[in-house]
């Protein structure tokens, strides 16, 4: 379960007794109109008594991050980010460790963190006001210990999904400016040539502290979060605050196979969401195809060298990937 906390109101903070409080702002300015988010942020401060916003501008040559420490180490009460799934995790990585709240101004092409939260998208000055004054909960950090094909290793997290396989080669073949000119549409090319192709991977995996055991799939995912574009639900009993990583493993027989694999998501959300779903599902066996299970700690090997993606952005490839769940580490302003 989720735990909430809530932010201080101005009226029990008086300006006269005490500092009033300041956001910092991190803003991805490809995703969003820097000048709306600016006057919404404006309004909001003069209303409701906070000192003006430090700002930060996300670099494409770092992806943000340097901007994201200097936002976090101004020491705000909480820190705004404006952007996709991208920037958001790279501001979720700087400041999960000070127990500062994040608020999300959702800007980018799948905003899939936005959606498995029930967050506002409709509304730059109504995120904003929630950004703010909302109640806080805690959700889960995902944590990805990647090792690459050298023999070095790096850490990374991840709030909704990190995926190998066809996954992760959509988000590597994916042209970028297609991606902001057409948003999930321009992934149409990078599924059909993988889903024609029908390649497979080896994997050596284990689960939690459990044995090692060998799999072949098209692509594995494991992820904080269930939901997709589109309300497609890729992971029925993910929770995004219930500590625990969620996998599924596609694994379809030939081409053909892809066509159940479309009808098991396509009903998903109707199995596991509805009553009469959920008498159906006893009686309808699950496609072999999709093979699900959950842990707190997924190991997987590859023989070669595979792609990896973390919250739809390429992060190249590996031979060893850990990945582990960290209950409650970053609170969620909303």
């Amino acid at each position: 379960m989720s735990t909430i906390h809530t932010s201080p109101s101005t009226h029990e903070q008086p300006e006269s007794s005490a500092r009033r409080r300041t956001a910092a702002v991190l803003v991805n300015p490809a995703k969003i109109d820097v000048g709306d988010l600016r006057a919404a942020v404006a309004d909001h401060e003069h209303a409701h008594g906070w000192a003006p916003s430090r700002w930060f501008t996300t670099d494409s040559a770092d992806d943000g991050r340097a901007a994201a420490h200097a936002a976090v180490a101004a020491d705000p009460d909480v820190l705004v980010v404006a952007g996709g799934d991208g920037t958001i995790r790279v501001a979720a990585e700087a400041v999960a460790a000070t127990g500062t709240p994040l608020g999300i101004i959702a800007a980018g092409t799948g905003n899939l963190l936005a959606r498995n939260l029930g967050l506002r998208q409709d509304s730059t000055a109504d995120a904003v006001r929630a950004a703010f004054n909302g109640a806080d909960r805690s959700i889960d950090l995902g944590v990805a210990d990647l090792t690459r094909p050298t023999g070095q290793t790096e850490t990374r997290t991840f709030l909704v999904m990190a995926g190998i396989g066809l996954d992760a080669q959509m988000a590597a073949d994916t042209d970028p400016r297609l991606k902001r000119r057409l948003g999930w549409i321009a992934y149409a090319g990078p599924i059909a040539k993988s889903v024609i192709g029908n390649r497979t991977i080896s994997f050596l995996y284990r689960r939690d502290e459990g044995p090692f055991h060998s799999m072949q799939a098209h692509t594995v995912i494991v992820g904080n979060c269930g939901t997709l574009t589109a309300g497609v639900l890729l992971l029925p009993d993910a929770q995004p605050d219930d500590g625990i990583l969620d996998a599924v493993a596609f694994r379809p027989i030939k081409r053909f196979g892809w066509s159940t694999v479309g009808y098991a998501l396509a009903l998903n959300r109707f199995f596991t969401r509805t009553r009469f779903g959920q008498l159906l599902h006893r009686v309808i066996p699950t496609p072999r195809t999709l093979q699900y299970t959950h842990g707190r700690r997924f190991e997987l090997h590859t023989p070669a060298p595979e792609q990896i993606q973390l919250d739809g952005d390429p992060f190249g490839e590996i031979t060893t990937v850990t990945l582990t769940v960290h209950p409650g580490r970053l609170r969620i302003r909303s």
